[in-house]
């Protein structure tokens, strides 16, 4: 199969898990994972209609995010509906698609990451949001919380427990918005394991966007094997890499 008709089976697949849970699929993001591929895969996957990229490496995105800008033909994706009327990063300085930073980011690699995504999915601390909201150029950078609700000590985020008080304190950060959560269930081979953890982020989002006293529109969750559970529990952005762009070699 080639990358395009893997797209069209993704979405395929996203439309079908909407539909069973009563959603749209304009609810949904498809958030396409290109990280160690080449950009002519993701120019293979713009042609096919995809708008959103997902990497893990900081200077990965900023070789991509430059190599890309100078694609020609391409329109520019316009920005995801936000939580906050300020002026929000772009996709990147010119590349006609959306970025999102998915991976874990050290606070040193900021400087390749923010006012080029669209999304900061990963972020357990202030000081890294602090950093995003400097180095973003004077606009705002949406972020997500990470929430590590499996404890897996291989993996970055916060606790359930820690994350009132990391919540709030995000809120405050100037220059940053926080827009939602995101999450990783423990690796199992059967989808339907991760049910536990995406519902635990459903309502730990509900009872932080109680507390707050503001939307928190975004959870990201669910990935290749598991993202129609994903969507059934409330999914907004589902990561999708390998059922997109086959496996790395």
């Amino acid at each position: 199969m080639t990358i395009a008709d893997r797209w069209r089976a993704v979405q395929a697949r996203v439309a079908a898990a909407c539909e069973r849970a009563g959603r749209s699929a304009a609810e949904v993001t498809i958030v396409a994972v290109s990280k160690t591929h080449p950009a002519d895969a993701i120019r293979e996957a713009l042609a096919a209609g995809a708008t959103d990229f997902g990497e893990n490496y900081a200077q990965e995105l900023a070789t991509k995010v430059a190599e890309l800008a100078a694609t020609p033909g391409l329109a520019a994706a316009p920005d995801a509906p936000s939580s906050s009327a300020a002026p929000r990063a772009p996709s990147s300085p010119s590349a006609a698609l959306r970025w999102h930073y998915i991976g874990r980011l050290q606070r040193n690699k900021a400087k390749l990451v923010a006012g080029r995504v669209a999304l900061v999915h990963a972020v357990d601390s202030v000081e890294l949001a602090e950093e995003l909201a400097k180095r973003a150029g004077g606009v705002v950078q949406p972020i997500l919380l990470a929430v590590n609700l499996g404890a897996e000590a291989t993996k970055g985020g916060i606790t359930a427990d820690a994350a009132p008080a990391l919540a709030k304190a995000l809120v405050a950060v100037t220059g940053a918005s926080l827009d939602g959560l995101m999450t990783m269930p423990p690796p199992s081979d059967d989808p339907e394991a991760s049910r536990l953890y995406f519902e635990g982020l459903r309502a730990l989002r509900d009872r932080l966007a109680d507390q707050l006293g503001r939307p928190l529109p975004v959870l990201s969750m669910g990935m290749s094997h598991d993202f129609e559970v994903a969507i059934t529990c409330g999914a907004t952005h589902v990561r999708i890499g390998t059922a997109i762009f086959g496996s790395r070699g």
